[in-house]
């Protein structure tokens, strides 16, 4: 049975069909276009921070649909929302995935305190955050070091460090990040940073080729109090493991949105440009990446219906897939400029936007090389080396 015939026999018939998923997808889409649409430019120039939209999808239940209920999980009604903003706006996609990453860690967490204050807040967007996991995923993986330290103090934690790049914040947001203790190298702790807490300073970050409409900020954190209401898990590793295949599988969104579009982009330009375009190769054809992204999609959502499965084969199967999303989405736009030619050029295309949305989910963590890197550390410890 391939990846794309068990992805079809897996996805519910409501995220594609009549039913909730479908409903949800259907009342995105059209906030999409009434609202996000307008903004797309302004959020692409960083002119904007779409948080209206942001909280608006939220009330559609757009943060709340991939969450636990006893014990089960399923990301697809999720991902699909996602890739319906992405189709629109790659960054308010990659802000999507940040909410939604955000929702998913205080629903995974066994902090009663903490679930029972911030997750309907999050998962309505009443409350706007992020994941700051950047840093820790790389250094989990060898790449890094981490970045915050802590010690214990009466109550909870003193924090200090400095996070170069958390997305989607603002003064009264929230993220989830991790700190090592100071007096026991290798601990680890992961909590909910308070954006206008005592000791939590964002800072500007340099204008970035795309995405700076994200709320993206570097976070200070100098001697910041952290409650032990706002831990996540300590020791952060187990509960790491539990959440990391929900955490990248959510990024398919990102790369679904980009790779419709991309196709559309392409089809635009055929009655225009196809007697030329014809000449480009076959692989560089809508049709063909209409067939990757129906077999991409099958495949991931396959593996988003069961996110808490703990066998190493379906761990090695997510990272594949997310590597091959990252380089989907850089061929399809890759492609889509390739069709429009100069036109595609000018700094108001969306081909060019398209192209350097697609670069981010190709370097967003885990990143392209991390991915290969991933993938191989498994195959050595699988073989014994």
């Amino acid at each position: 049975m391939t990846a794309h015939t068990l992805g079809q026999t897996l996805v519910p018939p409501d995220v594609a069909g009549p039913g909730p998923a479908a409903d949800l997808n259907e009342r995105v889409r059209a906030l999409v276009k009434a609202e996000l649409a307008p903004l797309t430019d302004a959020i692409d120039k960083g002119q904007t921070y779409p948080a209206d939209v942001l909280r608006k999808l939220g009330g559609l239940g757009a943060w709340s649909s991939h969450l636990p209920v006893d014990g089960t999980a399923d990301l697809r009604a999720a991902i699909a929302a996602m890739s319906a903003i992405g189709e629109c706006c790659g960054a308010t996609a990659f802000m999507a995935w940040c909410q939604d990453t955000l929702a998913w860690y205080v629903a995974n967490t066994d902090n009663a305190t903490l679930k029972a204050y911030l997750l309907d807040r999050v998962a309505s967007g009443a409350t706007l955050g992020g994941t700051g996991l950047s840093n820790p995923m790389k250094a989990f993986f060898g790449i890094e070091t981490l970045k915050l330290k802590g010690r214990r103090v009466e109550g909870g934690y003193m924090v200090r460090g400095t996070l170069p790049w958390v997305s989607n914040l603002g003064p009264d947001h929230l993220f989830g990040t991790i700190f090592e203790l100071e007096d026991k190298p290798g601990e680890t702790v992961m909590f909910v940073a308070d954006c206008a807490a005592k000791g939590i300073v964002l800072q500007a970050c340099p204008q970035f080729l795309a995405m700076d409409g994200t709320g993206t900020f570097a976070v200070h954190f100098r001697d910041a109090f952290i409650p032990d209401a706002l831990v996540l898990a300590a020791p952060a590793a187990p509960f790491v493991k539990k959440i990391r295949a929900g955490f990248i599988l959510l990024q398919a969104g990102m790369a679904f949105g980009v790779i419709r579009d991309s196709i559309a982009i392409m089809k635009s330009v055929r009655s225009s440009l196809g007697h030329i375009n014809a000449y480009l190769a076959p692989e560089h054809q809508p049709e063909a990446f209409e067939a990757m992204l129906a077999e991409e999609e099958a495949a991931a959502m396959a593996l988003a219906a069961t996110p808490y499965d703990p066998t190493d084969a379906y761990w090695e199967a997510v990272v594949a897939a997310r590597l091959r999303l990252g380089e989907a989405a850089v061929a399809a736009a890759h492609a889509a400029m390739l069709h429009c030619g100069a036109r595609g050029y000018l700094k108001g295309h969306r081909a060019q936007r398209r192209l350097r949305e697609a670069y981010f989910v190709a370097i967003v963590t885990p990143a392209t090389k991390q991915l290969k890197k991933m993938l191989s550390d498994h195959k050595k410890e699988a073989a014994g080396q």
